[in-house]
């Protein structure tokens, strides 16, 4: 991976997003408009949507998905060792499938604290 990880993803992520969303396509404006404002404050803090967010990315191995939440978690202050024990009880639940996310996981949290 370079060692502009965290601009390229963001970068890559932002252009694509706006593509999707210039087609005006309802649905996927919709699903779009559900994320944001699931992963708002409410019953559960921010904090912990971001790290069931994770958890989740990880067991469904979307690495894509781990990078936004683990940048999320970053950008609220989660300390690593937090964001570390979420990831382990992903590992648990996803069982050994999961290590290969869970490396590429500790390669960004290393990448967004150089950023």
């Amino acid at each position: 991976m370079s060692n502009n990880m965290v601009e390229e993803f963001n970068s890559y992520r932002s252009k694509m997003n706006e593509k999707l969303l210039e087609d005006n396509n309802k649905i996927v404006k919709r699903i779009f408009n559900l994320d944001t404002n699931a992963f708002t404050d409410g019953a559960l803090p921010k904090k912990t949507k971001e790290l069931l967010g994770l958890g989740n990315s990880m067991v469904l191995r979307c690495d894509d998905c781990v990078r936004y939440h683990l940048e999320a978690c970053y950008k609220l202050g989660i300390p690593k060792e937090e964001v570390v024990e979420a990831m382990s009880i992903s590992l648990l639940i996803g069982g050994t499938i999961v290590i290969p996310h869970l490396r590429r996981a500790y390669e960004y949290w290393e990448a967004l604290e150089k950023s």
